[in-house]
């Protein structure tokens, strides 16, 4: 059973597995796991022509990069050339990307290997998977709960050992809350670190590439190579502070300052049994010599509708491209008009989430409602910021759950629109402020599911943000 990239390498250059035994061993995984429906696409005959040929150059003496032979799924946004790429939409059905996305040929630049794409909530709209085309992606622990969305098949592929590591996008808790559903690690980087170039837009300004694995240390890999410059997305930021992964270890007298926000821990939808087990946590880095500062947060009731008014503002902006004209879904009925045309195309193609996240963002966007709400919902983002960059001049990180609540059951929150939004209450943070965060599994529930903590450091330093997780996963006792 795969544990690390590190291994896996050592596995390789002994000659004790090769890449073609890798592939065909995730393969029958995802072949004996189709329950989970985890899976839109395995690229079987590929990924074994990839393994062989990777194979055949180590054996020829040619020194190994940095991803070699490691089996990565892509979640079905992401585009990967000559492959469909459909966002888990009836509106993109069969369509077949033209080139690779910046991140992907990072990948492959490296000697990884695609294995498929992975099942998400349509356009990446979603907390639970269950808004996909495709139908529902189901929890490997317990396949009546939820994987958590949007990037719920990228999780469990990693959860139910049917890759090694997959990519994700993260657009206000996308990779985080799933990778705390599934008790893997899910990482969202600054935004700007790692390019959108290929990546299908939900809300360009939140809308982050990120990365799952079984290890801190693997999902630094995995940054160190996708997380590069790139001239096609001009929103990118090379000035990160994470470089390579043996920047991980922390000198043994590093002690950093820690907040927490007295309104989080404190909320009413915070699981008692979470809130407890992060005191632990706390307790623990406070033995160790670090010290803890408990933060006055009064905008945390504000996030939720701050992020939802903001996101779809921009989604329906960036769904308006599809008409049925170009490219993607058209009706087959009689129509009496242009107008009649994009109705029907739009109306059959989008599933009710995203239909109901356009609608938003029009209502917030109108004339009458501009000034009332998209206004507004700025204007908190920009104290958001400041409020962060305030406490970061003290801080080094902070410590927050990551969803309220374990992975709830399917279906649990399908007719409460707003119960389902609430939950991102802990994640959608991040995102409004660009702000590098962290999931990592640490606990097991008394319900069984697991769950852990969630870490953010200021923009651009990923080196904290990792160094930090890597010592909370290497000396917590792991449950799961």
């Amino acid at each position: 059973m795969f544990t690390s990239i590190h291994t896996y390498h050592q596995n390789l250059l002994s000659n004790t597995t090769s890449c073609e035994e890798a592939v065909k061993y995730y393969i029958q995984k995802i072949s004996n796991n189709q329950h989970l429906n985890a899976f839109v696409e395995v690229y079987t005959e590929e990924a074994l022509q990839t393994a062989k040929r990777l194979d055949e150059k180590r054996k020829s003496g040619a020194p190994i990069k940095k991803l070699h032979g490691v089996v990565v799924a892509l979640k079905d946004v992401i585009c990967y050339k000559d492959h469909k790429v459909t966002a888990s939409s009836a509106i993109l059905q069969d369509f077949v990307s033209m080139y690779n996305a910046t991140a992907v040929q990072y990948l492959l630049d490296e000697e990884a290997i695609i294995i498929g794409s992975c099942n998400c909530d349509e356009f990446a709209m979603g907390s639970s998977n269950e808004n996909s085309v495709y139908g529902p992606t189901l929890n490997a622990i317990d396949n009546s709960k939820v994987p958590g969305g949007s990037s719920g098949g990228s999780a469990v592929a990693v959860q139910a050992d049917l890759c090694m590591v997959s990519l994700g996008s993260d657009t206000g808790g996308s990779v985080r809350q799933p990778a705390d559903f599934c008790g893997i690690v899910g990482l969202k980087p600054s935004y700007g670190k790692i390019s959108r170039y290929g990546l299908i837009a939900y809300a360009s300004s939140f809308d982050q590439i990120g990365i799952f694995g079984k290890t801190v240390k693997d999902v630094a890999l995995v940054l160190e190579v996708i997380g590069k410059n790139d001239d096609f997305d001009s929103t990118m930021d090379e000035t990160s502070t994470f470089k390579h992964v043996d920047q991980l270890l922390i000198p043994a007298n590093k002690k950093y300052t820690i907040a927490i926000f007295k309104q989080v821990m404190d909320h009413i939808s915070l699981d008692k049994e979470i809130a407890n087990a992060i005191q632990t946590v706390l307790e623990n880095l406070k033995t160790q010599g670090h010290q803890i500062v408990e933060i006055n947060f009064d905008l945390l009731d504000y996030i939720v509708p701050t992020y939802y008014v903001l996101t779809a503002a921009e989604a329906c902006s960036n769904l308006s491209r599809y008409d049925g004209i170009r490219y993607g879904h058209r009706t087959n009925e009689n129509v009496k008009d242009l107008n009649d045309f994009y109705s029907k195309n739009r109306t059959e193609g989008f599933g009710k989430e995203v239909k109901r996240r356009i609608m938003l963002g029009n209502f917030v966007l109108s004339s009458g409602y501009y000034d009332a709400y998209f206004s507004k919902a700025q204007q908190v983002r920009t104290l958001l910021v400041e409020q962060t960059e305030q406490l970061f001049k003290t801080c080094d990180a902070i410590i927050m759950p990551t969803s309220p609540t374990t992975a709830f059951a399917i279906g649990e929150k399908k007719k409460d629109t707003i119960a389902m939004y609430l939950a991102d209450i802990f994640t959608v943070f991040a995102n409004l402020t660009g702000l590098p965060a962290i999931a990592l599994p640490l606990f097991k529930h008394s319900n069984g599911m697991p769950f852990g903590i969630q870490l953010l450091t200021p923009q651009k330093d990923e080196l904290t943000l990792l160094q930090l997780a890597e010592m909370l996963q290497t000396n917590s006792e792991v449950i799961i």
